[in-house]
């Protein structure tokens, strides 16, 4: 009998032959790229033998592009056309970093395009999307030179606060460097991956990950080769970056400068970053420079003075951790190990945080630069369908619950937050008004009970629907998140089978201030939600009561007396007037006394309408 070949789909390769994918932690500071050899995941490195490749691009006049370590000198001396955290940048919109003041620093010339931020340089106007493509296209080169061929695909980390639209904007710039995405992998989750494998860890364990430009924590459990992510939190805004902007602004304090040149600014930006690091080892540092205008500066700050004007930050990153515990339902004790990931973890004050906060030293045996790019590479390998000696499974989850927008401005949540990927989920809805032929879906995101604070995301319009009573209709909306964590929905009405689709990218991404806020403002105002969707449910009943005895006035107004007609207006007043500022009890109650006033009218019109079926017909045709 002849064996058959299997391959992964699109993936065409000798039976046995190792399929080149990697792992590639795309980060705000620095990007690395990882692969399996021999069964073991490492770090590749250039040809100087460096694994980390700064995430900094340098455009020069005629087009060409430096990256990494050449670009990272010349920023000092060329901040306009020198781009670095392009991460902060990616999927986001131009009214969002207007509105950042941690954003709003970046000696960059921006562009008027609202939809997507432009960045002027001497080479013209790059994308944020672009600058990422141009560092992934030099990660790329850099694997196929250290692995000797071409890759089948890779694995690209993010984080896992990223909405649709960075994650989007993440897989564009990964198609502009030539790069197939087997899978968007979130940035904790691949930490855990590598922390596990490596250390045969099995338990509850927390991932704190504070990257130059993001903060995540997920909350997982491994056992036996599965991975499943509990319940994931974050700041897509907080990071290293945020303390090197810190410690700028207290030197230009320290030393009463304002206004600065572009020049000035990237000069004394990138001493506070090195101020930074040299922090990690040593009790104190001085930056010394001299400005444009030959002003020179010597100013020594020591860790307790450091520590003491960061310090708000770090606690904005505890937030998240004890929201992510209490959708995980687990409690300090049942933390086995927390581990640290991204090199601001670095700084001591953060470790010692960390540590009072679990009750025990964080876990740092993995290298908090390498873990992520290393886990990526494990998932990659097993992607590309490379024989593995251990078979695992990994489940993620979705940070931010989804929904559409039902009448009266109600958020109706069809996959709820921290459900696990890939999912989908579908739930009918019907029409409201008589004879209605199409519905507007509206796809929201966010925590919220009313649609006007949450997220919106996409609409589109299901069109065909046969006319029939409101109510009667049976439209089935879909909602499918992939493994990548991007969003199709799809809605069909169920008896004619008309359908209408959209896969979900939006031109823009959460604001800084949103992603963070949805999950605490859910919280503090789910009282206040609770009532006012409860009073908007009442609206609605109470509107569609008024809209049949209207109708029904309309056809069979002659059945009632002067008083009757004028008792049934009254209750239809009373009700009118309730329906704008009254509780929803109030307006239930109100709606039920127009039903008892109605229901002798109810009762004539049905012997009307048992007449009129019986007008003209023989007993035996009955």
């Amino acid at each position: 009998m002849a064996l058959l070949q299997i391959a992964e789909p699109g993936l065409t390769a000798a039976p046995h032959q190792h399929r080149l994918a990697v792992g590639i932690d795309l980060g705000t500071t620095n990007s690395l790229v990882a692969a399996v050899r021999s069964g073991m995941a490492v770090c590749l490195p250039d040809a100087f033998g460096r694994v980390t490749l700064p995430s900094v691009v340098r455009y020069g006049s005629n087009g060409d592009a430096d990256v990494g370590f050449d670009a990272l000198k010349a920023q000092k001396i060329d901040p306009a056309n020198t781009i670095s955290s392009a991460k902060r940048l990616i999927g986001r919109s131009l009214s969002d970093i207007h509105a950042d003041e941690n954003t709003r620093f970046l000696p960059y010339r921006f562009g008027e395009n609202e939809r997507v931020i432009e960045l002027h340089t001497r080479a013209g106007s790059k994308t944020p999307i672009e600058v990422s493509a141009d560092i992934l296209r030099v990660l790329k080169q850099r694997a196929e030179v250290s692995l000797g061929g071409e890759l089948v695909g890779a694995v690209i980390t993010v984080p896992a606060y990223f909405d649709d639209a960075q994650r989007q904007a993440t897989k564009d710039a990964a198609r502009l460097a030539g790069l197939n995405v087997l899978r968007l992998l979130n940035e904790p989750t691949a930490a855990a991956i590598a922390y596990g494998l490596d250390n045969r860890a099995e338990g509850t364990f927390a991932v704190y990950d504070l990257g130059g430009g993001t903060f995540d924590v997920s909350i997982l459990t491994l056992s036996r080769g599965l991975f499943e992510v509990k319940a994931t939190n974050g700041n897509s805004a907080l990071g290293g970056d945020d303390f090197d902007h810190r410690l700028f602004c207290w030197l230009l304090e320290q030393n009463h400068l304002s206004s600065l040149p572009e020049i000035d600014n990237a000069l004394l930006l990138s001493l506070a970053r090195a101020a930074k690091e040299s922090l990690t080892t040593d009790n104190s540092t001085t930056i010394q420079a001299t400005l444009s205008d030959g002003t020179s500066i010597a100013t020594t700050i020591d860790c307790g003075t450091f520590h003491q004007i960061t310090q708000h930050l770090i606690a904005k990153t505890l937030e998240p951790v004890k929201q992510a515990m209490r959708d995980a339902n687990v409690r300090k004790q049942d933390i086995k190990g927390v581990i640290m990931v991204g090199g601001a973890t670095r700084m001591r004050h953060v470790q010692q945080a960390v540590a009072t906060f679990f009750g025990q030293t964080p876990l740092t045996n993995l290298n908090p630069d390498e873990v992520v790019a290393l886990g990526a590479a494990m998932q990659a390998n097993v992607l590309a369908g490379n024989k593995n000696d251990e078979e695992w499974l990994l489940l993620d989850v979705t940070p931010l619950s989804l929904g559409l927008e039902t009448y009266g401005g109600l958020t109706e949540k069809v996959i709820p937050r921290n459900s696990t990927l890939p999912t989908a989920r579908a739930q009918d809805f019907t029409t409201f008004k008589d004879g209605q032929t199409a519905m507007m879906i509206h796809v929201v995101q966010g925590e919220r009970e009313l649609v006007s604070d949450c997220r919106s995301l996409a609409r589109f319009t299901l069109r065909g629907i046969p006319p029939m009573v409101a109510g009667a209709a049976r439209i089935r909306v879909t909602f499918q998140v992939d493994a990548d964590g991007l969003l199709s929905v799809s809605a069909r009405e169920q008896t004619t089978g008309v359908q209408a689709q959209i896969e979900v990218k939006p031109s823009y991404g959460l604001d800084d201030a949103a992603i963070t806020q949805m999950l605490k403002d859910s919280i503090a105002h789910a009282a206040g939600d609770a009532a006012e969707r409860a009073r908007a449910e009442a609206v609605v009943e109470a509107q569609s009561l008024m809209d049949a005895v209207n109708n029904a006035l309309a056809l069979d107004a002659d059945l009632l007396n002067d008083d009757e007609h004028a008792a049934i207006q009254a209750a239809l007043n009373h009700v009118q007037t309730k329906l704008a500022n009254a509780e929803a009890a109030v307006i239930r109650e109100t709606a039920q006394i127009l039903s008892k006033t109605t229901d002798s009218f109810a009762e004539k019109r049905m012997n009307r309408n048992i007449q009129r079926a019986l007008q003209g017909k023989k007993l035996a045709e009955i």
